[in-house]
């Protein structure tokens, strides 16, 4: 029985570092850049991002939560036939948005 019970603790305690969301191939291939980046870019438009924050009453790790978002990003831009992204705002409560950009011809 105890060990059953460590199992369960062990399970919750590490269920917030885990990322769920894959990268594409197409979405590893868009960049996270900063707005000075993209002066020279063709905007074609914006995307929010929205990942699970919290398990239960377990908040999950600001910097797990945030490469969610940001891998989502990567990959909607790369559906659009984005090569960049640029953070419009901080992570808040599992929602983020991009404005995605063609910077390459």
């Amino acid at each position: 029985m105890k060990l059953n019970y460590f199992a369960l603790c062990l399970t919750i305690v590490c269920l917030p570092a885990c990322t769920w969301v894959e990268t594409t191939k197409e979405g590893s291939e868009v960049m996270l850049v900063k707005p000075f980046n993209v002066k020279d870019c063709l905007k074609l438009g914006t995307t929010s991002a929205t990942t699970t924050y919290k398990v239960g009453i377990i908040t999950r790790e600001d910097e797990t939560v945030t490469e969610e978002l940001i891998t989502l990003a990567k990959n909607r831009a790369a559906e659009l036939g984005g090569d960049s992204i640029v953070a419009t705002g901080p992570a808040v409560e599992g929602k983020m948005s991009f404005d995605i950009y063609q910077c390459a011809e």
